[in-house]
């Protein structure tokens, strides 16, 4: 597995930072990063770690973990060091800091809108390449749920697999194949029409029936038709107007790649103390 805090500072430092070696006192240097927005804390530890891969001579206290919600000035990071070493690590931190925090942030206020229903908010595959794990565990800090980690460690049926016309007979036939080699592994169902779901039913080794941009009244009649026999995921369209009336049918899980591919990035800054 690649290391995005190595390619981070690489793409940023290059062959070594010219403005810190040239007009930055070398000196002791003391510094907090800090929030100038409420938003949920993510990636904290990723910005303490491109610190100290900066320099081991920067020592960095984490005062806010992630998945604390801040307010406007609240300190996440106090770093100590030398101060060209503090100067050159702080963009890379704070474009973890703010992008993660984006997400959390996102992924809290998804979260919150379908409190008091039974619905999980999952995120998707639609990551920035080579970021997927840190973004994953950034919903986790907004209190989401993470969705299958790649194509590796879950299988999901869509429609494109089903374009060829595969009938229930095969679909049957290749969940038995797949759980002989991998056994333990969930398989999820796309379903864009209620007769789908209601083939999917006879089916054995489902999990879970993703209802691929249903209507509110066609995801209400999948939760009755299904009666909790299988997990139904719904999916497409899902915003923070509509996911409060997603949740309200009676779905187990609402997946939505805004969390990840549409966060705005938090504003957090460094100050020099």
């Amino acid at each position: 597995m690649h290391d995005p805090i190595a390619l981070a500072l690489a793409e940023d430092i290059g062959s070594g930072d010219l403005t810190a070696q040239y007009f930055v006192e070398d000196r002791v240097g003391q510094a907090r990063l800090f929030a100038k927005e409420a938003c949920i804390a993510a990636g904290v530890d990723v910005a303490a770690q491109v610190f100290a891969r900066v320099s081991e001579q920067i020592t960095v206290k984490i005062t806010r973990p992630n998945g604390a919600a801040l307010v406007l000035g609240d300190t996440v990071l106090e770093v100590e060091g030398p101060l060209p070493s503090l100067l050159t690590a702080e963009r890379v931190a704070l474009n973890f800091l703010q992008h993660l925090s984006g997400i959390a942030t996102l992924t809290h206020r998804f979260v919150e809108a379908v409190a008091g229903t039974k619905a999980q908010i999952l995120d998707t595959r639609k990551t920035v390449p080579g970021l997927r794990l840190l973004e994953k565990a950034a919903v986790v800090a907004g209190g989401g749920t993470n969705h299958r980690m790649g194509l590796y460690d879950m299988v999901m049926v869509k429609d494109n697999h089903l374009a060829a016309g595969t009938t229930l007979t095969e679909l049957q036939e290749a969940i038995r194949r797949l759980h002989k080699n991998h056994p333990g592994t969930k398989v999820e169902l796309e379903a864009d029409r209620l007769e789908q779901v209601q083939g999917f039913l006879s089916l054995e080794g489902v999990h879970v029936i993703l209802l691929d941009n249903m209507s509110l009244t066609e995801l209400r009649e999948a939760v009755s038709m299904v009666g909790g026999r299988v997990k139904l995921e719904a999916s497409g369209g899902v915003s923070l107007e509509n996911v409060a009336a997603i949740a309200a049918t009676g779905v187990d899980y609402i997946s939505a790649g805004a969390l990840t591919h549409s966060a705005r990035a938090m504003d957090f800054s460094m100050e020099l103390l």
